[in-house]
């Protein structure tokens, strides 16, 4: 209960809708009370109207004892049905207040743990798998709305039941109580066993429905690889086998879950079978009526299910309890990158002194001592060997990750001052791994704009991308929804989007993560030459790999193992003879031999 205690704070919230979910529990209890109170009445009633009738036989006053015992069976009739009814209606209000609650509690908590993810750095998603943070939104959440809304509604239920049941059977006989209630413990024992069973097998159903639907989507997403090498035969019997592991697990829940009616059914014969029996000899003693026994039918038969249901409800907040300690290991977990205070409009100048960043996982330092300055209006290229740091300068320009030590300065002031939102709302930034949301080409574009965008921005973005042709030639247009991650385009195509949906921001910084690799040379160009006319007075930082890209540039840094290796412009350092140089040569006579 003390990872649960989290949640004390929804239940003041949502006060009214708990409240009274305890009101309509207690009242639908009461009319669950009364019919076996009525069927008492009734039946002894009847018996007594019985006697009467018997001993009027033969007398003109046998069919006004008939007539009456007639009456008297129809209205304890539609006085049980009334109460059955009444018990009905609270049920469903007390349905409507405690689940409802429950619901809003899961929605609020959905958002709040949705609206922690957003604050927290990359460093956190670098160490947390994509399914775990699903898992602790969707299931985890589930879990503990389970606790919220049945759990505590079936315990309220217990406890107000019990103390009706008991206090009712209590003033009627207290040795026909004792042993109409001797099994029930014994029930409860037993569900919690069958119930932990059923838990832990259940969650060994889930561990394998989880491999089996990872496998499938792994090889679904890898259709094209099975297909190249002719390895559908081998997938299809990897699959059974999956199939055949969740299979067998499924059967071992079914043989568990066989046990628990058999059991529940004999323990509530046993307390019918105990009621009747010791009912009977209160009866011949005469401390009780035939009307009490079916009274404490009625009450065995009222208690077996709320009793039944401890187990359940305790497995309920176990798993709740679990989940929520995930739940606020994620919540407590404060952000590496804590957002600045200062809106500053960017003017165009950024500087890094002495920037150094390293990668506890790995040891890796990937950035080492690196100090340069870009004034306004100016392009500055960033380029050498894979791995050598130039995307990790490109986080530490968006503050996805700050330094170790050193720091960066936009227009004289640090990063870490600025408000990180205000900041990016200003720059675009196409990254080296392309992400497009399965929708329309349209909302790809737009995605970093408001609603309503003009369908004409987004056209001439397109255009500054060289992208636009390609659009046109689909079937619908801007209006071709690319799938899942873009899989319906080509890897320059998916580049070109994503570089007009960050020109469409008319932003005041632009950086271009090597994203002009799956292009060819002349789309290269052209995009080039559109940048340049778009960033007059504006800043560019230009990453790659490819020195036909980088070559134009006011100023080009190479790197090499996290550090400045030379820097320039493109002539001085081709004049230099170093590794720019190398690069340039080695990347020309590829070109060269692909032309031959």
């Amino acid at each position: 209960m003390k990872q649960l205690a989290y949640l004390n704070r929804y239940f003041w919230k949502y006060k009214w809708h708990f409240l009274s979910g305890i009101c309509f529990v207690t009242i639908s209890n009461l009319f669950g009370i009364f019919p076996a109170q009525l069927t008492r009445n009734a039946l002894d009633a009847v018996a007594g109207n019985i006697d009467s009738y018997r001993l009027f036989d033969g007398f003109q006053y046998q069919d006004d004892a008939r007539s009456m015992l007639l009456k008297a069976s129809l209205m304890f009739g539609v006085l049980v049905i009334a109460m059955a009814l009444l018990k009905g209606v609270f049920m469903f209000l007390m349905r409507q207040t405690i689940i409802v609650m429950s619901r809003h509690v899961e929605y609020d908590m959905k958002n709040e743990i949705y609206s922690h993810y957003q604050k927290l750095d990359a460093g956190f998603y670098n160490k947390n798998s994509t399914g775990d943070l699903m898992n602790r939104i969707s299931e985890d959440v589930g879990r503990v709305r389970m606790y919220v809304g049945p759990a505590v509604m079936y315990t309220i239920n217990l406890i107000v039941l019990f103390i009706l049941v008991i206090s009712a059977m209590l003033s009627v006989n207290t040795r026909l109580t004792f042993y109409v209630l001797l099994p029930l413990p014994i029930l409860t024992f037993i569900v919690y066993y069958v119930h932990d069973l059923i838990n832990k097998r259940s969650e060994r159903v889930q561990e394998e429905l989880s491999s089996l639907s990872t496998f499938v989507q792994e090889a679904f997403s890898g259709i094209r690889v099975i297909k190249s090498y002719a390895r559908e035969k081998v997938y299809s019997k990897m699959y059974a086998d999956q199939s055949e592991r969740y299979k067998e697990v499924n059967m071992h829940l079914v043989k568990v879950n066989a046990l628990f009616m058999p059991s529940m059914l004999l323990l509530v014969g046993v307390s019918t079978i105990l009621t009747i029996y010791i009912g009977s000899l209160e009866v011949m003693q005469g401390r009780i009526t035939i009307g009490n026994i079916a009274e404490f039918v009625i009450y065995v038969n009222m208690l077996t299910w709320p009793v039944a249901s401890l187990g359940w409800t305790v497995t309920l907040v176990q798993r709740a309890a679990a989940s929520q300690e995930r739940i606020n290991e994620f919540l407590n977990t404060e952000p590496a990158i804590k957002n600045g205070i200062l809106k500053h409009d960017f003017e165009g100048s950024i500087e890094l002194k002495n920037v150094t960043v390293s990668y506890p996982q790995s040891g890796t330092v990937a950035l080492n001592n690196i100090s340069f300055k870009i004034n306004k209006g100016e392009s500055l290229a960033v380029t050498g060997r894979t791995g050598s740091g130039k995307s990790t300068l490109v986080n530490v320009m968006l503050r996805i990750i700050d330094p170790d030590k050193g720091a960066v300065y936009i227009d004289g002031i640090n990063l870490k001052e600025l408000e990180r939102k205000h900041y990016l709302s200003q720059t675009g930034c196409v990254p080296q791994e392309v992400f497009l949301f399965s929708e329309t080409i349209e909302g790809n574009i737009a995605f970093g704009m408001d609603a309503g965008t003009d369908r004409i921005k987004i056209e001439e973005a397109a255009r500054n991308a060289a992208v636009y042709q390609n659009i046109m030639e689909l079937p619908r247009g801007f209006d071709t929804v690319v799938g899942e991650r873009g899989i319906t385009l080509s890897g320059g195509q998916k580049q070109r989007i994503s570089i007009a949906r960050a020109l469409i921001r008319n932003p005041k910084l632009l950086i271009l993560d090597d994203c002009l690799s799956a292009v060819d040379t002349l789309t290269e160009e052209t995009i080039l030459q559109n940048l340049n006319r778009l960033m007059k007075e504006r800043t560019t930082v230009i990453v790659s790999h490819r020195v036909s890209s980088v070559m134009n540039a006011d100023h080009i840094i190479v790197l090499d193992e996290g550090k400045i290796a030379e820097q320039g412009k493109h002539q001085s350092l081709l004049a230099a003879g170093g590794l720019y140089a190398s690069l340039y040569h080695m990347q020309l006579m590829e070109e060269k031999q692909d032309g031959a």
